[in-house]
């Protein structure tokens, strides 16, 4: 029988940035892990090329100097392939990745961890936020289908943005999760107003958001 909780050896996932604290390299707070986002169906590998991936890695980069200071460590997480995937028969693509990846950040630094998700990434944050690591999920713009479990947030934090012109994933579809995930966890949904999908405006806004979040899960 196969472990679906993480990769086959040999076919793991990678940290593509890691920012560790300013003082002695090691996280005394906490960890975050930045999740990027992908597309919906497609088993091409995440390369250097992804913007997704680019994306995500911009974010963790302004989030590992923003808290450095704090004794908070940053990581990014590189999914094997780029798609959701998701079947009657098979877990979606990047949850058996996110799920290595809080494994593998207990074992090295055994502190409390917030996940920063953008679109799937947010996706995949939900999904894996019953890991006992977890603390909460920072949701940057998320892809949250109407029928997407809010069990895993039982008793964690949720921190949701999302922009009215975002024609990629739906703010609308947003509210709605909060409004239920409130059910479970301590959970809250800000109106990014005017902002799209891709964080490439309101950059500093979107930054300040998910330094504010981060800092609201670690306590």
């Amino acid at each position: 029988m196969v472990d679906v909780t993480s990769p086959p050896p040999g076919t793991e996932p990678a940290f593509t940035d890691l920012h560790l604290p300013t003082s002695h390299g090691r996280p005394t707070t906490g960890f975050v892990l930045v999740l990027h986002g992908g597309a919906e169906r497609t088993h091409e590998p995440v390369d250097g090329r992804s913007l997704s991936w680019r994306r995500g890695r911009a974010l963790a980069r302004q989030l590992g100097q923003r808290l450095a200071d704090d004794g908070i460590g940053v990581a990014l997480l590189r999914y094997r392939v780029k798609g959701w995937n998701a079947g009657a028969a098979a877990l979606p693509s990047p949850v058996p990745d996110a799920r290595w990846a809080l494994d593998a950040l207990t074992r090295q630094h055994g502190v409390p961890v917030a996940i920063v998700g953008h679109s799937m990434g947010a996706r995949t944050g939900v999904a894996v936020a019953d890991h006992p690591a977890v603390r909460g999920v920072v949701a940057l713009a998320p892809w949250l289908p109407a029928d997407e479990p809010i069990q895993p947030l039982t008793g964690k934090i949720l921190r949701v943005a999302h922009g009215r012109r975002d024609k990629i994933t739906s703010a609308r579809a947003s509210r709605r999760y909060v409004d239920r995930a409130a059910a479970v966890a301590d959970a809250e949904f800000t109106d990014m107003g005017r902002a799209g999908h891709y964080l490439l405006t309101q950059v500093g806004r979107w930054n300040a958001f998910a330094e504010q979040g981060v800092r609201e899960v670690l306590g």
